[in-house]
């Protein structure tokens, strides 16, 4: 017996009832098995291949899908349109993407003068914040304050939610971070336990890692800020050399919008240390410049400076920002934390 032949009009109606029956304001990601034709077997064929959401599904060609997903080409053209019609990938007004943005969560760094440089609230989800300086400027402070600020409630300037702290260069401290939760009177073992750490050994490590945390979110996870300490270690020890300058700013590339799409997709915040050097070009002025050139620089949402001030000191330079004035704030770290005042 042949098998039915399905009309385009069945399709259409079955894609219609399909988003009927999701509603994006519940919170709740569509999954994978969601989609028509895709059962238990065929969604861990393709988490194997590294397609954990639908997004990934979307961009997809049917025969691509096909061949990794073991299933016909009609099969995949289905759940492909099916995707894209729940992600609703089209044009909105301008009304509908303000009402989208509404629900965008804030960490607030624990100084008044450093949330009011980033906008009011401090570090924004959806976005990559980009923190770059030399040496004892305040970067990883900076991302260990926001590692326990992240698990505040709401009211309290937080995001009630957990943290991943992927680690280049051994600069993660639970000791340090113990610190910080006293400071802010939460019990430090809690705290400790709602931070993932991973030791990243490579570039190609740290990539795969991305993979991770999309999964521990897809396992219910409730992660809301994602800390990359630093972001180009790695790249710049491996591509070293003007030759292989063009590989080194490609895999960065990919990265970096990895990085964009899991801040964009799960509404989280993404915090990124980057390493400097200084610009010989530079006659007059500060000649530090961060690494990562260009690429680096567009990728990232807000871009922040950080160097020491006076009497112990840090001073924060929003240095590029798609809706905030380039403007400085003066901020201390001491042993409970970052703070306003030392």
């Amino acid at each position: 017996m042949s098998p039915k032949k399905v009309s385009d009009e069945e399709d259409e109606d079955d894609l219609e009832n399909l988003k009927s029956t999701y509603d994006p304001k519940s919170g709740k990601e569509p999954q994978l098995t969601d989609l028509p034709g895709i059962g238990p077997a065929v969604a861990s064929k393709l988490e194997s291949a590294g397609i954990y959401d639908l997004m990934s599904l979307a961009v997809m060609g049917p025969s691509e899908l096909a061949e990794i997903a073991g299933v016909g080409p009609g099969v995949a053209r289905k759940a492909i349109q099916a995707s894209r019609k729940l992600l609703n990938l089209g044009f909105v007004d301008g009304i509908e993407f303000a009402e989208k943005r509404a629900n965008i969560c804030y960490i607030t760094t624990g100084s008044k003068e450093l949330d009011a440089l980033l906008g009011g609230k401090g570090v924004q989800g959806r976005a990559v914040t980009e923190a770059f300086g030399a040496f004892g400027s305040g970067k990883t402070q900076l991302g260990s304050m926001l590692a326990v600020n992240v698990q505040l409630p709401i009211e309290k300037g937080g995001a009630n939610g957990k943290c991943v702290f992927i680690d280049t260069e051994g600069t993660f401290r639970p000791a340090r971070i113990r610190q910080i939760a006293e400071g802010i009177g939460a019990d430090p073992e809690k705290v400790l336990k709602n931070i993932f750490v991973a030791r990243a050994f490579n570039s190609d490590h740290q990539i795969l890692l991305l993979d991770k945390v999309t999964e521990m979110i897809k396992n219910g996870e409730p992660i809301k800020l994602v800390i990359i300490d630093s972001l180009t270690a790695h790249f710049r020890a491996e591509f070293s050399g003007r030759g292989q300058l063009a590989d080194r700013q490609q895999k960065l590339n990919r990265y970096l919008h990895s990085l964009m799409k899991l801040a964009e997709q799960h509404n989280l915040a993404v915090y990124v240390t980057n390493q400097v050097m200084s610009n010989p070009a530079q006659m007059f002025g500060d000649p530090t410049v961060a690494i990562g050139g260009n690429i680096v620089g567009h990728a990232s949402t807000y871009r922040i400076y950080l160097r020491r001030g006076k009497k112990d000191s840090r001073v924060a330079k929003l240095i590029d920002s798609p809706d905030l004035p380039d403007t400085e704030a003066v901020f201390f770290v001491t042993e409970k934390g970052i703070v306003d005042e030392a």
